[in-house]
């Protein structure tokens, strides 16, 4: 069914709302309407797996956010919509100063993102004057302005890997992804307490009572996950990597701990399999990031037509973001 988005469509009100509100006629193919919109404006419509499927069906590239950083560091279109959050279309924006970047709802934001508030940890990181920063790329670009390097749950082993062992770490914003670090590399880093509403909520006694009715599953996690529900899992791993385990795997069955958008990708993929969504500790059946459901296929369309929320950044941060980030392109090289 079309959503009906009432007007104006003044510059204020979409400041205010965070999305442009129009009328949209009830007749119109949305998917045919977007693909004449990106063709006639030479745009590239980004979207990462957390997207409700509609999106990642009619987009040029879905993937985890290292695929969409690189994606956004190599094209070649003028204007970039972009499918996820803001801290994502910030990072487009980053390695594209001169291209219109555009995210069809300003307000969808991140969890992790706010737990990191830039003066904070400006003074955490005056705390630690002889660590070197690696901060995950779901943080703001003031976060990114102030860090050594970016990494991603693709990546992140592999950089701090990388780091001579006598060099201090501290890892920021998710205590989670850093804490699976630590585990995994053996690197006794300095976290932020930052976390991810979505990866928070899986609850460890219901994921292991759904491992005993299907005790053939793997299950498949995000390292965003608390340590309990990690314990549980078969695979650990960022969403490319738990797409690509599946499609491998001789299983017929899987259990995924991760936002729930991922399934549409999985289950395409491999149309012969069961993917079952890990269950969260409350009252709701799903586990869907709010944030990243706040993009519809309907704002898309109009945020490609009026060219607009457009993604504005301060030069000066951006500058100061791009070192890192380029230097996590640099390290990365090779990674899946």
């Amino acid at each position: 069914m079309t959503e009906t988005l009432a007007l104006p469509t003044l510059p204020s009100e979409i400041e205010r709302v965070g999305f442009v509100r129009e009328d949209i006629d009830p007749t119109l193919d949305l998917f045919d309407e977007i693909e004449r919109l990106k063709e006639e404006k030479n745009a590239v419509l980004l979207a990462h797996y957390y997207q409700e499927g509609d999106i990642q069906d009619i987009a040029d590239y879905i993937g985890d956010s290292l695929g969409l950083a690189r994606e956004a560091a190599e094209t070649d279109a003028d204007v970039i919509v972009f499918a996820g959050v803001h801290f994502m279309a910030e990072t487009a924006k980053i390695l594209n100063p001169e291209k219109t970047v555009l995210l069809p709802d300003l307000h969808a934001g991140c969890s992790l993102a706010d737990s990191c508030p830039p003066d904070e940890f400006a003074a955490f990181r005056a705390e630690h004057p002889d660590h070197i920063v690696i901060s995950y790329i779901n943080c703001s670009a003031a976060i990114k302005a102030q860090t050594d390097i970016i990494c991603t749950s693709s990546n992140a082993e592999h950089i701090v890997r990388q780091i001579p062992e006598d060099q201090p770490i501290i890892f920021a914003p998710d205590r989670n992804l850093g804490r699976w670090l630590i585990k995994e590399t053996g690197r006794d880093m300095v976290l932020w307490e930052g976390a991810c509403i979505v990866h928070e909520i899986f609850s460890e006694q219901k994921l292991a009572r759904l491992k005993g009715r299907y005790p053939g599953a793997p299950v498949l996690a995000h390292p965003e996950c608390e340590e309990p529900v990690l314990r549980l899992a078969d695979h650990v791993g960022s969403t490319s990597s738990i797409r690509r385990f599946a499609a491998e795997s001789d299983a017929d069955t899987f259990i995924v701990a991760t936002e729930s958008g991922i399934l549409h990708q999985m289950q395409k993929d491999n149309p012969g399999k069961t993917f079952i969504a890990a269950p969260p500790d409350n009252g709701c059946a799903c586990n869907d990031c709010p944030h990243m459901k706040l993009n519809t296929i309907e704002k898309l369309y109009l945020c490609l037509k009026h060219e607009a929320p457009v993604l504005e950044m301060d030069e000066a941060v951006r500058v100061a973001a791009l070192k890192p980030i380029e230097r996590m392109l640099e390290m990365s090289r090779g990674v899946k």
